[in-house]
């Protein structure tokens, strides 16, 4: 039996989850989590095989969060389940240490089959996003949102799904002088003049839904 913890910080996606992978005989979902703070809690308490992981959550996330995993839990694997169709955020979490990535938007056999290839010591990345990783590495061609640092490239996802930088301070446990700073490093890095442009350049890069 595969016994799964599933990290997401919407309460409906972690119920919708489950009720797919309950139709699999072989998988059970032993914790689930709303956030890193919380998944440290349930890791401290519970076995299991591989993690089930969202990429952009309030507080210890994405790449930080993937990085903390390495070093605490070494042996575990990872499995990113995230809405970034992205192959830039992608080959971050997979650099990080993740074993597998795929979006949300896939059907529930690939997921099921990715978690059975990940806790089985397999990688796993989402086909739509492989010919992006094989073919996007040239640096004179990469897109401005790629040369943000870590915590700059998870300010502008939530800027650009709506979030308010109190809203991120609150989430990030950031001071809003920070994520002020950060939002104007990253609109200058990505030569963005207003949050409308923030929005506009994160829908037609496929960083966020339209």
């Amino acid at each position: 039996m595969i016994r799964l913890v599933i990290v997401d910080d919407h309460a409906i996606v972690r119920h919708g989850l489950k009720q797919i992978l309950a139709l699999a005989p072989d998988i059970a979902v032993v914790g689930e989590a709303g956030g890193g703070g919380e998944l440290q809690y349930v890791l401290a308490r519970t076995a299991c095989d591989i993690v089930l992981l969202d990429m952009n959550m309030p507080g210890l996330a994405g790449v930080d969060l993937i990085k903390w995993m390495r070093t605490e839990h070494p042996d575990l694997p990872i499995l990113v389940l995230s809405m970034h169709a992205e192959g830039q955020i992608a080959s971050r979490a997979l650099k990080a240490g993740a074993r597998g990535y795929l979006t949300k938007d896939s059907e529930p056999e690939i997921l099921v089959g990715a978690i059975r290839k990940v806790s089985g010591g397999g990688k796993f990345i989402d086909a739509a996003l492989v010919e992006t990783l094989v073919f996007d590495h040239d640096p004179q061609s990469c897109a401005p949102h790629e040369e943000l640092s870590e915590r700059e490239l998870q300010v502008f996802l939530m800027l650009a799904s709506g979030r308010t930088i109190s809203e991120i301070a609150s989430d990030l446990f950031l001071s809003i002088k920070t994520v002020s700073t950060h939002k104007f490093r990253l609109m200058r890095k990505m030569n963005l003049q207003t949050s409308t442009d923030l929005v506009r350049y994160a829908i037609r890069h496929q960083l966020i839904d339209g």
